[in-house]
């Protein structure tokens, strides 16, 4: 198959090339447009308590003017605010409101602190639930334009916080995060490429195919999101570009390597493009079937963000292997070796003996090289025991110096700290609640263990619903808010409702709440899900029910040990609370999924000269010779595209390029390039049972002449 699809590329390029651009018109054309959103309540089922809070809240108060941003007022000095600052900043307030700024429905002054550090001004908003809406945005931007004018002159300075400004700050955030991620992802493509092949030509391969078809996958993607209501995450379209263009390199790389080969065996450049689809065809397509199978195993979550992330990943992946083995053989098959001009490395082997000596000691000590891999492995693993989820996604999607981090610290100098995101509790009868109830109720929700103050009730028009805002102790993203939310408030305000009387809890902190629980039970079905069908692509690609085992588990390994170094780093050396809670998820798409790709080609090699006749162990060491230089110059450019996501500024993209990055580089150059073939190489011809692989009389398929350069070439 991948002998034929090999000819009609090369054959035929300017026809394939036709097609796909062809392709991506009609899909670009047709193409709805994506509409991704922040609001991460948006991603769970209906059935946990924050989303039926939620929907009881849209029902019972329709015109809810909860407070979108909050204006942290306080003196420059630091010292408590005196009476003439209170009168200055009730003034502000009315300048505000006299401004009539678009999508501000309200701005009303709270009284001081009880400490007078601080003053907060309240400002209603009108609701969006359109996340391309820039209502409340724009908003923020005019009062804050103003804001600065109002208190310039004075002894006071002012901030804006709250979800309407953290959103701002988070849009801006990842604008900018994605530009510096795009130009550092092509930079570093073009640097590594130019380095590996001295050529221009190869370098700006990648940039141009992959760019050609991004429209493509957009679209594509559009269309499904809107086919199957799929809820995208804002996160897709940072994730997209390094998944585009570092694994659309991989592939590529995966398909350069092996027909400079062929053109070093002496075959004319359309058979050695033939020759090599044919060969790496088969590696490629399995370990973009590995990849997919991985992404789309998060269908299973119950997470809406997981369900479109892997659909939306998995058909970026398809359609750049697809590119890989049609489009960019076509237009190689045009330029020829004109592709590596102007270097003619490409007509001799090269002189370093790196990986040949590295596949020596390998064939003649597996044991050790098992060993000394497995125990690199195993140590970071055990370091990734201590791994501790967070929540803190308001601060860690935007940098320390955004106005939102910065008044929104400012504001616990005199507020409770989960007065940035109270937490709300619903009380819904079937007859009106009575005042005395109420008040017994909200003495209830007071005096539990963790909450720092309990509003008034607000009723719904009927009296049928009340509205409690309680304010944590503890920021609503803390474990600690989490514990009282999971625990001791939501018993007491089910336990305590009246008679007749349901009660729910909502608000931000119980959709964590909610978000750990969904998370909780993906790990138990979306990672078991995963491996088996990634073990039956093994199975199916190697003809073995033995090598899938000791290959899973290296994967699973190398799971650890990424977990185990983001730990290290960020929450011993960095002191961090914790990892952003997604983070395991997010690795196992990336680690799991891409790192697969490099054992696919590693085992794939390892099949291939078994079947030339060779030993187990010289099998091994011809595998890493040849194969080593390809994974690490893979390896090394998706490491780095990944890498890239950590000069974005926030927490959130420095810890998820810095553990996608690592696992990417253990993957490479520890389990595929030394476990893998190690263990293969101790297990023999065991490794491919119950195949007939690795018997002499199996070889037929290879060039005798070949096998015995090979023989030769690894001896000597």
């Amino acid at each position: 198959m991948f002998a034929l699809l090999g000819r009609i590329a090369v054959n035929h390029p300017w026809k394939v090339i036709a097609l796909w651009v062809l392709a991506a018109i009609a899909v670009v054309g047709l193409a709805p447009k994506l509409s991704p959103t922040t609001d991460q309540s948006a991603f769970l089922p209906s059935h946990y308590e924050s989303i039926q809070a939620m929907d009881l809240q849209q029902r019972a108060f329709p015109a809810d003017s909860t407070p979108a941003a909050l204006i942290v007022v306080e003196r420059t000095d630091g010292a408590a605010l005196t009476a003439a600052d209170t009168a200055t900043t009730a003034a502000v307030a009315g300048d505000l409101t006299g401004l009539n700024v678009k999508g501000v429905t309200g701005i009303q002054v709270t009284p001081p602190s009880d400490n007078r550090l601080i003053q907060v001004i309240a400002v209603q908003m009108t609701k969006v639930t359109d996340p391309n809406d820039k209502l409340q945005t724009d908003a923020v931007k005019a009062l804050r334009d103003e804001l600065k004018k109002k208190v310039d002159g004075t002894e006071l300075k002012a901030g804006i916080t709250g979800t309407a400004a953290q959103t701002l700050d988070q849009t801006e955030s990842a604008t900018k995060g994605m530009a510096i991620i795009g130009i550092a992802t092509v930079v570093l493509i073009l640097v590594l490429l130019l380095i590996i092949f001295r050529s221009p030509v190869i370098a700006l391969l990648p940039i141009i195919t992959i760019g050609a078809v991004s429209s493509t996958v957009g679209g594509l993607i559009a269309m499904v999101a809107k086919a199957f209501d799929l809820k995208v995450d804002s996160s897709v379209s940072s994730l997209l570009t390094v998944v585009l263009f570092g694994v659309g390199t991989d592939y590529i790389l995966f398909l350069m390597f092996r027909y400079r080969e062929r053109l070093r065996a002496g075959e004319d450049p359309k058979t050695a493009m033939i020759s090599a689809v044919t060969r790496v065809g088969e590696a490629i397509t399995s370990a973009a079937g590995a990849v997919i199978i991985a992404f789309m195993a998060l269908t299973l979550s119950t997470l809406g963000m997981f369900r479109a992330l892997g659909p939306a990943l998995a058909i970026a992946v398809a359609v750049t292997a697809l590119a890989g083995l049609t489009l960019v053989p076509a237009i190689v098959s045009k330029l020829g070796t004109k592709v590596f001009w102007p270097s003619k490395a490409w007509q001799r082997e090269p002189k370093s003996l790196l990986f040949a000596a590295l596949g020596r000691g390998l064939g003649k000590r597996p044991g050790l090289f098992a060993l000394a891999s497995g125990a690199v492995l195993v140590a970071l693993t055990v370091a990734g025991l201590g791994f501790h989820p967070t929540f803190d996604m308001s601060s860690g999607s935007t940098t320390d110096t955004a106005e939102s981090s910065v008044y929104g610290k400012e504001l616990l100098k005199g507020m409770p700290a989960g007065a940035t995101q109270p937490s709300l509790v619903y009380l819904r009868s079937d007859a009106p609640l009575g005042q005395a109830q109420l008040g017994t109720y909200r003495a209830a929700l007071a005096g539990t263990h963790g909450v720092g103050q309990v509003g008034d009730p607000r009723l719904s028009e009927d009296g049928t619903v009340a509205e409690f805002q309680v304010t944590l102790s503890d920021q609503p993203e803390s474990d600690s808010a989490l514990a009282t939310v999971r625990g001791p408030l939501r018993d007491v305000a089910h336990t305590a409702a009246p008679p007749g009387s349901v009660a729910y809890v909502g608000g931000l902190t119980s959709v964590f709440v909610d978000f750990k629980a969904a998370m909780e039970h993906d790990y138990k079905v979306v990672f078991p899900v995963a491996a088996l069908l990634i073990a039956l692509v093994l199975a199916l690609l190697l003809r073995s029910v033995v090598a899938p085992w000791y290959l899973m588990a290296s994967v699973g390994l190398g799971f650890g040990a990424t977990l185990g170094a983001a730990v290290l780093v960020f929450q011993h050396a960095q002191h961090n609370s914790g990892l952003i809670f997604t983070l395991p998820i997010i690795m196992y798409m990336f680690v799991v999924a891409l790192g697969t790709d490099y054992n696919i080609l590693m085992v794939a090699r390892l099949r291939e000269e078994s079947k030339q006749g060779n030993d187990p162990r010289t099998a091994a060491a011809l595998s890493l010779r040849h194969t080593g230089p390809t994974i690490a110059a893979a390896g090394v450019i998706l490491a780095g595209t990944f890498a890239s996501m950590m000069l974005a500024g926030n927490t959130i993209m420095s810890q998820m390029g810095f553990a996608i990055s690592v696992g990417i580089a253990i993957s490479a150059f520890v389990m595929a390039m030394f476990f893998t073939p190690a263990v293969t190489a101790l297990l023999g011809r065991a490794a491919w049972w119950p195949s007939r692989t690795g018997r002499r009389d199996d070889s037929q398929w290879y060039d005798e002449s070949e096998w015995r350069t090979e023989q030769y070439s690894y001896r000597a």
